[in-house]
C-alpha cells in the first residue's frame, strides 16, 4: 500500500541526513499515516481510510461525509484530465 494520505494527499518527500560533521545521506520523511475506521451514518456502516493525523483534523472540522463528498471529487476530475 502506498504511504498516501486520502484526505490531504500528503506523500513522503525526500531530504537528508545531517551528521554532525555535516555528512549528508538521502532519507525519506513519511507522512504519520494511521489506519481509521469511520462510521458513515447515512451509509450505516463502517469505511476504512489511511488518513494522515492532518486528515483527521479536517475530518474533524467538516464532517466524514464533506470530506468523502470532496474525495470523489476530486477522483472524477483526475479522470477526466
Amino acid at each position: 500500500m502506498s504511504r498516501v494520505c486520502q484526505v490531504t494527499g500528503k506523500r513522503p518527500i525526500v531530504g537528508n541526513n545531517v551528521s554532525h560533521a555535516n555528512n549528508k545521506t538521502k532519507r525519506r520523511f513519511n507522512p504519520n499515516l494511521q489506519e481509521h475506521r469511520f462510521w458513515l451514518e447515512s451509509e450505516k456502516r463502517y469505511v476504512k481510510l489511511r488518513v494522515s493525523t492532518k486528515g483527521m483534523r479536517i475530518i474533524d472540522k467538516y464532517g466524514i461525509e464533506q470530506v468523502l463528498k470532496d474525495i470523489k471529487e476530486r477522483e472524477k476530475e483526475e479522470g477526466k484530465a
